[in-house]
């Protein structure tokens, strides 16, 4: 249980080394590149943020266990949605002003489809495929369409910083992230398995929470230093890779229905936090300190429904 600990604490240092690291040089890459921030926290970092998500569910569907890798999945979505937009609006309110409208539409619909592909039972590699190139699709659309003037941040009129250095932040506080939420994780599964929780209980929750603390600290860190757009594009960004990237993956090696304890619980839950991202971008001004506390809460009940 120390040595356990030991991992829990180390990696949660990496993550807000990493978190730091990641904004100042993905903000830096999207000047030099001339793309949005949102586009940036959507793509770049909502892709990147996205890993230890990917290796743990990899992981788990090469060990048999396709059950944490759902669970990661569904539960890093909401954990996303709530606990990690809400904490980075506790850190510092996050001012929408119309970002972000498009994208949480395109969240909504791929979790409504993820959604229907769990209650239908159905199961295939051509489904894994399928959203392995609905991802593909995003990314070349998003491209092509930069984001409307309301949601494009004013540019600071201090000159673009160093690109390089720019990139080896962003590499720098990728790798941070990544080991970090390894470390984590790897200590929360091992306390979690001698309280004897269930594979799917454990990765809703611990594996999920575990491999979101990325988003955490890079969108806490985004919105303390006044980036919006990639708070929120990080998230919305997660959102999508995790089921269509990672989904994609999990289908593809382990063709199984999904889940049947998510049914009832988690499924409606991710559906319900990806509709109030979307009434959130399309009506709210900003999230400030009391909503935030708010979904803080919402996603305490919601972890406590699932154990």
């Amino acid at each position: 249980m120390t040595g356990s600990l030991i991992l829990v604490a180390i990696g949660l240092v990496a993550l807000a080394i990493g978190g730091e690291l990641l904004v100042r040089g993905a903000v830096g890459i999207a000047r030099k590149l001339g793309v949005s921030t949102l586009f940036t926290g959507l793509v770049i970092v909502g892709a990147a943020t996205s890993m230890p998500e990917m290796v743990a569910s990899i992981q788990a569907v090469l060990a048999g266990s396709p059950e944490i890798a759902w669970g990661n999945i569904v539960g890093s979505n909401i954990a996303n949605s709530l606990l990690i937009l809400g904490g980075a609006a506790v850190v510092a309110p996050i001012v929408l002003a119309g970002i972000g409208r498009r994208d949480s539409v395109v969240a909504l619909l791929v979790t409504l489809a993820a959604a229907g592909i769990a209650y239908t039972g159905y199961a295939d590699r051509y489904v894994g495929v399928a959203l392995l190139v609905a991802l593909v699709v995003y990314i070349v659309w998003r491209y092509r369409h930069p984001p409307a003037k309301a949601e494009v941040e004013a540019e600071e009129t201090t000159a673009p910083p160093n690109f390089l250095l720019s990139l080896v932040f962003f590499v720098a506080g990728v790798a941070a992230l990544v080991f970090g939420g390894g470390w984590l994780v790897t200590g929360a599964i091992e306390i979690a398995s001698d309280l004897g929780v269930s594979e799917t209980v454990i990765g809703l929750t611990i594996v999920a929470v575990g491999t979101s603390l990325p988003e955490l600290a890079a969108s806490a860190v985004a919105a303390f230093r006044g980036h919006a757009e990639l708070a929120l594009g990080n998230v919305l960004g997660s959102n999508i890779f995790n089921i269509l990237l990672i989904g994609g993956v999990t289908m593809t090696i382990e063709p199984r229905p999904l889940p049947a304890e998510l049914l009832f619980t988690a499924w409606p839950v991710c559906v319900a936090s990806a509709v109030l991202l979307v009434l959130m971008c399309r009506y709210m001004h900003r999230i400030g300190r009391l909503f935030a506390l708010l979904m803080l809460g919402a996603f305490a009940a919601n972890t406590a429904l699932a154990f």
